[in-house]
């Protein structure tokens, strides 16, 4: 995913897919884009079956009118690039967050229990205008590094990245 991902109309997807194609192989399909908040909710299977970790949201700051607030490619790759310096995760929260908070924790229990997901996984919301989520994506191979969403969330819930592989070894 870039800036270039998005189209503006849907007279415009046929030559973007066929663009993707050409440049990368491959099959491409096309979702529609959620503006709007971020977030990843992590889970890690223990004793008790898979539990959330505490949830993170990706902060666009700085992002100029315009610019499509999406995590990709650079954003996640290329340290010098502007998306990559301005898309920090946090973890805090307000008072006011926590409805919704809540209902994505449940969205993302449902959606362990639906898929049987097991040892680790991660899923992505993305929550409209109107505060509603949307699941972007259930990564169940998410990235393990000491510097990746995954790690962090971990840190935040008080687990060693040691400790997580030692439950996911054993789930």
């Amino acid at each position: 995913l870039d800036d270039n991902s998005l189209v503006a109309t849907a007279n415009a997807l046929p030559a973007r897919l066929a663009e993707r194609q050409a440049r990368y192989g491959g099959s491409w399909f096309a979702e529609r884009y959620i503006d709007g908040r971020e977030f990843n909710l992590a889970l890690l299977e223990g004793p008790q079956g898979m539990t959330l970790l505490p949830p993170a949201e990706i902060v666009f700051h700085d992002y100029p009118p315009g610019k499509p607030r999406i995590v990709g490619y650079a954003a996640k790759w290329d340290e010098h690039s502007f998306e990559f310096q301005n898309t920090p995760r946090r973890f805090d929260f307000a008072a006011a967050d926590q409805p919704l908070l809540r209902q994505l924790n449940e969205l993302a229990q449902r959606c362990s229990a639906l898929f049987g997901l097991r040892g680790y996984a991660r899923v992505d919301f993305r929550v409209d205008a109107h505060n509603q989520p949307w699941v972007l994506e259930i990564n169940t191979n998410p990235c393990l590094s000491p510097d990746a969403g995954f790690a962090a969330a971990l840190a935040q819930a008080g687990l060693s990245l040691r400790a997580a592989v030692a439950h996911i070894v054993t789930a």
